[in-house]
């Protein structure tokens, strides 16, 4: 890999590569490799196979809030090449080519290249080790392909072509979701509203001290929604039980990660998943998620099929947009902007 192609960069300190100290995390957020911990048995379903899909995504909702889905209509050969666009950027395009596609670091979710995910002062935040590249691509009128790579030449349409089958997806699983509530098919995507869509490429180059940092830290997604590829090197873990567990990649399925706002929606019965990324001293890796958020205008709250005499609010409504610059702002730090709005 030519690492001078990435911001995330090692220092060299007495002939050895090292960890600048502004991506060491805090003792107590350190992954602890030399333990890795088991494999997180999270569920593989089948959704070709209709007797049964309803009933598993619900407990996988349950007891995960993540499960992986094969048979899931996307094509893989754009699965493949999403992936293959991704390496290509990270590793091929020069770091001067790549700052023409620079996002907006003072601003939450900005578009473009960048590898600062949250805001606050220089030196206030403990950095990532990941590259990044965000899309915005839903709703159309957010959509504007000439902010995004030009080479490889399929790039731009290839990524218009994966967020309208992964949009597919997510409101066909949505509503697979609610379903399994005993609510209409369509009452999670409308509590939801207008879907915005963002598709983010993470690379996390090899790192010199994988045990001091973290390729994206303890958090959960924000949103209603997150579908995730991943390539084989493997470094997602998911929090469950007090443990981190890891998940190894499943070619060409699709991790359906439960965010935020489903949580609140289904008032804590199904939970989102906190979730981190390791690195390793080896292999860059590469993952592609696809997020499906509400508008910041949305206001969320438990679905009222869901609240009766015996059962109260978990979760007090908010405005979505006041959700994310908490989130942005204050950072994750697992689920504490969830926690924040129990009652």
């Amino acid at each position: 890999m030519d690492t001078s192609a990435s911001r995330v960069e090692a220092v060299t300190k007495g002939g050895s590569p090292v960890v600048p100290s502004q991506y060491i995390q805090p003792p107590e957020a350190r992954p602890n490799l030399h333990n890795a911990g088991d494999a997180a048995p999270i569920p593989t379903i089948d959704l070709s196979i209709s007797d049964s899909t309803k009933e598993s995504i619900g407990e996988a909702c349950r007891n995960w809030g993540a499960f992986h889905v094969v048979n899931h209509g996307v094509p893989v050969h754009l699965l493949d090449r999403m992936k293959a666009l991704g390496l290509s950027f990270f590793q091929d395009c020069p770091i001067e080519d790549k700052l023409k596609y620079a996002c907006d670091s003072t601003s939450a979710a900005s578009e473009g290249y960048g590898s600062r995910m949250l805001l606050g002062a220089e030196g206030d935040v403990v950095l990532d080790w990941r590259d990044y590249f965000d899309h915005h691509t839903f709703p159309l009128s957010r959509r504007n392909p000439s902010r995004w790579p030009l080479q490889p030449s399929d790039y731009r349409q290839v990524v218009e072509e994966y967020g309208n089958e992964m949009k597919k997806l997510a409101q066909k699983l949505l509503g697979i979701i609610s379903e399994s509530l005993s609510l209409p098919p369509s009452s999670i995507e409308e509590a939801v509203g207008e879907i915005y869509q963002n598709i983010t490429m993470s690379y996390y180059p090899p790192c010199p001290q994988p045990e001091l940092t973290l390729g994206l830290q303890s958090h959960s997604d924000m949103g209603a929604i997150t579908l995730l590829i991943q390539d084989d090197v493997g470094g997602l873990q998911l929090y469950k039980d007090d443990h981190w567990l890891t998940v190894p990649p499943i070619s060409h399925a699709i991790l359906v990660l439960i965010a935020d706002q489903t949580e609140i929606i289904t008032n804590g019965v199904y939970k989102s998943a906190q979730h981190r990324a390791v690195t390793n001293a080896n292999r860059a890796r590469l993952s592609v998620a696809t997020f499906h958020d509400p508008s910041k205008t949305a206001r969320i709250a438990p679905a009222s099929h869901l609240i009766g005499q015996d059962t109260k609010p978990a979760y007090k409504e908010v405005l979505y947009g006041q959700y994310v610059s908490s989130w942005y702002s204050k950072g994750p730090e697992g689920k504490r902007n969830l926690d924040a709005l129990l009652c």
